[in-house]
């Protein structure tokens, strides 16, 4: 895929975010920001039965930040926990279609990953 694609992907995703609001029944949910960029996410999961039912998240961002959390909260519904509680950077750049990020986008790209295993870790401590 072209870098023009990959651009229009995270575009995309920045305009028009899935899974942007609130959880009803969340078993777990967190907050944090990137203070370099200004980006602060919030992710609310629910699970069952191991698996990731539902997710949802809020925030404001830079389009890096929002289209990462769009497209993590599409890939990992469905998922065990301990499936998404492995996932890492190499993950969150191929769902975003990049090869490659700058240390300062790569925090961007990565905050939604952090709040989403931090939601997970908290679910599991009030279960």
């Amino acid at each position: 895929m072209s870098d023009d694609l990959y651009r229009e992907l995270i575009l995309d995703h920045y305009r028009h975010p899935s899974n942007f609001g609130h959880l009803k029944d969340a078993t777990g949910k967190y907050r944090d920001s990137n203070s370099n960029c200004g980006d602060v996410i919030q992710m609310e999961v629910r699970v069952k039965d191991g698996k990731i039912d539902d997710v949802m998240f809020t925030g404001v961002g830079c389009a890096v930040c929002i289209a990462s959390a769009s497209l993590l909260t599409e890939n990992v519904k469905g998922k065990t926990v301990e499936k998404a509680l492995e996932m890492g950077e190499p993950d969150v750049l191929g769902l975003l279609g990049l090869k490659s990020i700058t240390p300062e986008r790569g925090k961007c790209a990565m905050l939604p990953l952090k709040v989403l295993k931090m939601s997970l870790l908290q679910g599991q401590k009030q279960a």
